[in-house]
Formats: structure tokens, sequence, C-alpha cells
């Protein structure tokens, strides 16, 4: 089981992970996480378990993990910003973790638009959003970050479409410096974004994707868009040219036609 001193050990930030709870076991991460800040807890806090028995993804689905071989963690910001900003917290996320994958396995990452990281157009990490708002400014913003690391098997609807870090670097993966590394990544550019914007972000999120003059069809709310990814707006929106108009996408379930 991960321990806090563990994780800390070796930790090169100033702030991210000043406070890690680990969890053996728990409902989710982003819960707990979000319960710990509207209880006053610091910027950088972290919750992290070996297992999650309710973990959640995007629009209500579940996210399954192998107990033991993976990586499960939340973490608690509070960058003083306005609500528009929440849009572009799952790019920045992205980035961070993808350069932090980048730099300890060598792999190619992509990224996909919302908040899906993939190798070889497999799904191996997603990014869960959750913020407070309070006198119309940011109160919190919890970064969920589930990760498949030493994961190998993937069954049920996951079989074909899941992998894993070492499924694709052929070797075990140290969860610990994983981690380790990804805090440093996030705190190295939250910075940055909380100070300048996010404009240095989009580049290297938009440097990772495939997406872009590809057709896509995005499900959101009961309705089906269709049309050809042009890029993303300032506020971190898919742009779409679909039938002769441009249509920016804030939020959906989005299928790369063709594949």
């Amino acid at each position: 089981m991960f321990t806090e001193r563990a994780l800390r050990t070796g930790l090169n930030t100033r702030i991210f992970g000043n406070k890690i709870y680990t969890f053996e076991s728990i409902d989710s991460t982003n819960n707990c996480a979000k319960a710990v800040a509207g209880c006053g807890a610091a910027e950088g806090t972290v919750v992290i378990a070996e297992e999650q028995t309710a973990g959640r993804g995007r629009l209500g689905r579940v996210w399954r993990a192998a107990p033991n071989e993976n990586l499960l963690f939340s973490l608690v910001v509070r960058p003083k910003l306005g609500p528009e900003a929440i849009n572009l917290f799952p790019l920045y996320a992205a980035v961070g973790v993808a350069q932090a994958v980048e730099k300890m396995t060598g792999l190619k990452i992509e990224c996909k638009w919302p908040n899906d990281l993939l190798i070889n157009r497999k799904k191996f990490a997603g990014i869960l959003i959750e913020g407070s708002l309070k006198q119309n400014n940011v109160e919190y913003v919890v970064l969920g970050v589930g990760i498949n690391v030493n994961q190998q098997k993937f069954e049920g609807e996951l079989a074909g479409k899941a992998t894993s870090l070492r499924i694709e670097s052929r070797r075990e993966i140290d969860r610990v410096k994983l981690f380790r590394e990804i805090l440093k990544a996030l705190e190295d550019h939250y910075t940055s974004v909380t100070t300048s914007g996010f404009q240095s972000i989009l580049p290297e999120w938009l440097s990772r994707t495939k997406m872009i003059n590809k057709t896509i069809s995005v499900s959101h709310q009961g309705t089906v868009f269709s049309g050809v990814v042009k890029g993303l707006s300032n506020e971190g929106g898919l742009v779409l040219q679909s039938n002769g108009s441009v249509k920016t996408l804030y939020a959906g379930d989005v299928t790369v036609v063709g594949t």
C-alpha cells in the first residue's frame, strides 16, 4: 500500500503533495478530495488509493481499475480564476500527465479531447475535473487522474479499447516514481497557467492530438453533432466545422469517424 512518507520522499515540488491522504480502498478519490477541499484543505492536497469501489469517469461512467496495479489520485488546487477556466483544466492536466509519462517510459502519448490519454489509439488514462464556485470565482478544483500503469488484463467492454503503460512498454513501471513525476509536471505548469493564462498549454496539447482535420461525431445531451475538427478555442472548446458553419463544443462524447 502507498504511504505518505514513501510518496513524498524525493518529491521535488513546493506545494503539490505537501499533504497526502492514502487509502487502501475508497469509493472515489474525487469524492474524498472534494470533501476535504470543502473543509478547507490546502492547495496541493492529494488523495490517493490502491482501489476505488465507485470510481467515476466523465458523463457518469464507471472507472474500472484493478487494485494495487495503477495510479488513482485526486489533487486539490485553488486557482484565483473565473469559472470559464474550468474547461481548460482537463487540457492542462492532460499535458502534465503526458509529459511525465513520456519522460519515464519514452512512449508517445496522444491527447483526445476533452480528457483522455491514448497510446496507439487505446486509452490508458483519463482525467475528471470537478470544482466549486463561490461568488462567481473558482473556490477549488479537484483534478482526478486515473492511469492504467501495471494492469495487464482488460475484460468486457474494455477489451481491445484499453491498455496500460506496462503493456505498451513491456516492463513494470515504478508507480511511486511516476506519481512524483506527474505532480512535478503539474506543478510546473500550474504556476504558468494561473499567472499567464493557458495559452502555453494549448500548443502542447495540440502537438499530441490526432483529431485536427478529422471527421468526428460528438454526442451531447441527446444530440449528435458531426463535423471536421478545426482546433481548440481559447476557452478549451472543440472547434467543429459542420454543414458550412462553425460550432464550439465544451462537452460531449467524441468518436473519430473511421476508427
